[in-house]
């Protein structure tokens, strides 16, 4: 027997096992009846091997034989995993696309470190990466997920908890030696202030006055002096540039830290009430891509 008859024999004894009728099989296969028992008896004659025998009484009379029944478990799973290669295959000549929008500070010190390990485990969804920093439009610019730093409200889109920041000092482990080393809260007199500005309208956005309130010493040093810088990230690379200390955030300092670029010098770190959330469109909250890319980030952030 060939390869393809032989596979469609196989298919054929799996159908009619399920249905323990040759009519049920048929039916599903959108063949005759006749041709489903000639491609039974084919297979039976090729292996040598009786698969059906017929009952003596009970609503069906077609019934499996052990040796058949013993592989229907083996064939029913190698059939499941043809199927899965096939629509790999069909995939792998158009992608899915999913337009996501991120923040530019938070996409260069955690998101896109990570987007590798989104394609390896989705290698047929393709991610376009938008991080222009404003809060777009997601109907009308057809953007299908993304993540926002916020309160968790937004109108019209489904918002999933992912992280939240700790705000702790952080700077260039050169600024901890030399005339006025780094060691205690009182030492920021003698240094730059780094302020982020680019959460300005938020007042619940932790800023060096409310860390230094927070920490008991909102008398110790004057908290408008200083470095005014309305990006995140930027602020943060000046700091690993030694001209100051800023407050960093925990995800966007992570590696830095880890890799020696930024230190913390002292202080508690002081908790936020925003945080990064999972947004899309309510009416696509259970649309393929959209599950994918949410499971994706919030297996990425250890919430479970």
């Amino acid at each position: 027997m060939r390869a393809p008859q032989h596979l469609n024999a196989l298919r054929a004894f799996e159908a009619v096992a399920r249905h323990l009728s040759y009519v049920g099989a048929a039916d599903e296969l959108h063949v005759t009846p006749a041709a489903v028992g000639q491609l039974i008896r084919g297979l039976e004659e090729t292996l040598d091997v009786e698969l059906f025998h017929r009952a003596p009484s009970g609503p069906s009379r077609l019934m499996l034989t052990d040796a058949a029944r013993a592989v229907i478990p083996d064939l029913q799973a190698g059939f499941d995993l043809l199927s899965t290669a096939v629509e790999r295959l069909k995939a792998s000549k158009a992608r899915i696309a999913i337009t996501v929008t991120v923040p530019p500070a938070f996409a260069h010190k955690w998101f896109l470190q990570r987007v590798e390990r989104f394609q390896q485990r989705h290698p047929y969804y393709e991610l376009r990466i938008d991080t222009n920093g404003q809060l777009v439009d997601f109907a009308a610019e057809r953007v299908d997920a993304g993540i926002r730093y916020g309160a968790g409200h937004w109108p019209d889109l489904d918002a999933t908890f992912l992280l939240r920041d700790e705000y702790f000092p952080v700077c260039s482990p050169a600024l901890l030696t030399g005339e006025h080393p780094l060691r205690t809260p009182q030492d920021l007199c003698f240094h730059a202030l780094i302020h982020d500005t680019s959460m300005r309208a938020a007042p619940v956005f932790p800023t060096w006055r409310s860390w230094l309130r927070w920490s008991g010493l909102p008398e110790l040093v004057d908290c408008d002096r200083g470095l005014q810088i309305n990006d995140s990230a930027a602020a943060l690379q000046t700091a690993i540039s030694g001209l100051g200390v800023a407050l960093g955030r925990t995800t966007l300092v992570e590696r830095d830290l880890a890799e020696g670029r930024l230190v913390r010098p002292f202080g508690d770190a002081q908790s936020c009430e925003l945080a990064y959330y999972v947004v899309h469109r309510k009416e696509t909250a259970g649309e393929p891509p959209i599950v994918a890319f949410k499971e994706w980030l919030i297996d990425e952030a250890g919430i479970r």
